[in-house]
């Protein structure tokens, strides 16, 4: 039998590198772990899994066909859960960098229901920042 115990990776093909590392480093302070410039794959540390971007003109980006766009993204949303988590002190930072946020809610998530926070990258993909599960409604 299988058993997933958390992801261990999300792969985002992009169009803007510099614009898309600067956003995952400077606004949600991932680090870049590793570069594989021969096939055009920068991985970045995002907690305890990673986040590996791929350039849609690179060698290993060309095998995905078309770039991102408004008529097809490469996925709905993916959401990072962090810590500690302020909805206000979140926002804030987020506004810092020029982004407007989404509403803050209560969502349901691998933890429970708890509050998160919808932002886009600079590229259109949707990230979720999801805090901690509410006590009352947790699994």
């Amino acid at each position: 039998m299988i058993r997933i115990r958390e992801i261990d990776h999300l792969v985002l093909r992009v169009i803007n590198l510099s614009d898309m590392i600067a956003f995952y480093r400077d606004v949600l302070g991932c680090r870049v772990e590793k570069r594989q410039t021969s096939i055009g794959l920068t991985q970045l540390r995002a907690g305890n899994s990673l986040l590996d971007l791929v350039e849609v003109n690179s060698k290993l980006g060309r095998t995905g066909g078309a770039a991102p766009g408004q008529e097809g993204l490469n996925l709905d949303h993916f959401c990072f859960r962090i810590h500690p988590f302020d909805a206000a002190e979140v926002i804030k930072h987020l506004q810092t960098f020029g982004l407007e946020p989404g509403e803050v809610a209560s969502r349901y998530g691998a933890e429970g229901f708890g509050e998160s926070i919808y932002v886009n990258d600079p590229e259109g993909n949707t990230v979720e920042l999801k805090g901690p599960p509410d006590p009352l409604y947790s699994l």
